[in-house]
């Protein structure tokens, strides 16, 4: 029987053809594990902004790779010693970073799990390590940053990693959102290692800070676009109701592995502990997700059924912004509103539909690892001192917006 010819090709409306570079590499494709990203958007809720944010974590991922064969190239090109071992662990690591992400991206870790994405992304890959017998230790190692190439960790996570290069411009790219439109090969073709760090030579400053721009723009006209945040927090208030009604022994339809973390909730060491909880998680996609609203918009409960419906039928809650937070006396006058309007029975059932927070975004993080700029002469600086165009003071800052939702029924 002929061997199997791995190296595939695969065509991306970003890049146009992907090659699979390793054997291995198109194994961990095939594998339900990533296949399961298929199934989960790469911006949860934001296609009810943009219709065209359909793509998914499993195109990103690709992408990601893709970017990363680049980065390996030129870094192999100016003298830098990569091993075909080396080249083969961190396009696997960035291939999986995103592996340990639930349906709509955050929602399941505001509300059916107390584990960030990053832990279970590690775990999985640890499974699948031992699935395919050891071979992918150093994968783990280049993730976690216990690998002794430290520069080898900051191309798979870094403030100009491969991830944010590929989501920036395959973000902007099906939004149409123009402002997130980067030059990721140009930021490529710059790369270079100096004391075992990622830097940017000079020529490539100009592309830095349009990236650093994009970045900026790309969070607040996308990322934490209102109207895609009050349904990102419809869906956790309908998941919180979806609980509370399992709680009190009611029917409720789910799939077994959604219905087991409804009835659960599982720290990481539970994760590690059991292989039945990383089987359900590995199961869940948003498909479950929105088969289940769709069921529940008949529920006899009212508060689950009534935020089914506008949820599914795009009757979005109102989202209004901040500098500072939102008088305590505020938001018990818009309660006050709904207890009566809908005929609320006790206060708690007005926290379903009226409930106050805060977002953050900053665009370059000056705590993080910084991005340094090589000159010709050897000399070092980080970005924000070599930027003569830039505020890096302005992109720094971390900006901090209170919002309050509520029906659009009730008035403030």
């Amino acid at each position: 029987m002929s061997k199997m010819n791995k190296r595939k090709i695969i065509n991306d409306p970003v890049y146009g053809f992907i090659k699979v570079p390793f054997d291995l590499i198109y194994d961990l494709i095939e594998h339900p594990f990533f296949q399961r990203l298929r199934r989960i958007k790469q911006l949860g809720l934001t296609h009810i902004v943009y219709p065209g944010a359909m793509h998914t974590r499993f195109q990103h991922a690709l992408g990601a790779m893709h970017l990363m064969s680049s980065a390996v190239e030129t870094l192999r090109s100016k003298g830098h010693e990569i091993s075909k071992e080396e080249s083969l662990a961190v396009h696997a690591a960035i291939l999986l970073h995103d592996i340990g992400h639930g349906p709509f991206s955050h929602v399941l870790e505001n509300t059916l799990l107390e584990v960030e994405h990053e832990a279970i992304s590690k775990l999985m890959m640890q499974k699948l390590n031992d699935e395919f017998n050891g071979e992918l230790s150093m994968t783990i190692q280049i993730f976690e940053n216990s690998y002794h190439k430290k520069f080898l960790h900051q191309l798979v996570s870094s403030q100009l990693d491969m991830d944010r290069l590929d989501y920036l411009k395959r973000d902007s790219f099906f939004t149409g959102v123009s402002e997130g439109v980067i030059g990721s090969d140009r930021i490529i073709k710059m790369l270079n290692v100096n004391n075992d760090a990622l830097v940017i030579e000079s020529k490539g400053i100009y592309s830095i800070e349009k990236f650093l721009v994009a970045r900026r723009l790309m969070y607040w006209q996308v990322y934490l676009h209102k109207t895609a945040l009050a349904s990102e927090q419809m869906l956790i208030h309908i998941l919180k109701r979806a609980r509370k009604v399992v709680s009190k022994g009611q029917e409720l339809f789910a799939p077994p592995h959604l219905k087991f973390f409804m009835t659960k909730k599982p720290t990481l060491e539970d994760f590690f502990e059991s292989d039945k909880i990383v089987e359900n998680f590995a199961l869940l996609d948003d498909d479950d997700i929105m088969s289940c609203i769709k069921t529940w918009t008949a529920h006899p409960d009212a508060i689950l059924s009534k935020l089914s419906n506008d949820f599914v039928n795009r009757r979005l809650f109102r989202v209004e912004f901040s500098n500072t937070a939102f008088k305590s006396s505020t938001i018990k006058d818009l309660k006050t509103q709904i207890i009566k309007e809908m005929q609320l029975q006790t206060k708690k059932d007005a926290d379903y539909f009226v409930f106050s927070d805060h977002i953050t975004n900053n665009a370059y993080n000056i705590s993080d690892e910084r991005i340094k700029i090589l000159y010709g002469d050897g000399e070092i600086k980080d970005i924000a001192k070599a930027s003569d165009m830039l505020n890096l003071s302005v992109l720094s800052k971390t900006v901090k917006k209170y919002y309050i939702c509520h029906p659009k029924s009730i008035h403030n």
